[in-house]
């Protein structure tokens, strides 16, 4: 028997929605952050996508740079250079300016 078998590439994930979801909602299971591929119901089965380049919701107070590591604030919905309390999404690809609404983000997990 082998000790592991290839499943599939792994940009998605499936997911059975526990609440309504909308597509491009962010879903925190665990440490594992994903964003919805399509709207949802409850029980729905989908998928998250948790590997690619995505442009995330942020706060229009801050500023980030290329290559910073971001993390997901699960309670205000935006992406955060506080790793307290969140979890981590992947690293800035693209400079955001204090004024831009959403920052463009490589996910790693």
């Amino acid at each position: 028997m082998p000790q592991a078998t290839f499943v599939l590439e792994g940009d998605t994930i499936d997911f059975t929605a526990a609440a309504a979801v909308a597509v491009g909602d962010v879903v925190v299971q665990g440490d594992l952050v994903g964003v919805v591929t399509r709207t949802l119901a409850i029980g729905e089965l989908g998928a998250l996508i948790v590997e690619g380049v995505l442009d995330f919701t942020k706060a229009t107070n801050v500023a980030y740079t290329a290559g910073q590591i971001l993390y997901w604030d699960d309670t205000n919905n935006v992406v955060t250079a506080t790793a307290t309390g969140n979890k981590v999404i992947g690293k800035v690809v693209r400079a955001a300016l204090t004024a831009d609404p959403t920052v463009r983000i490589r996910m790693s997990q």
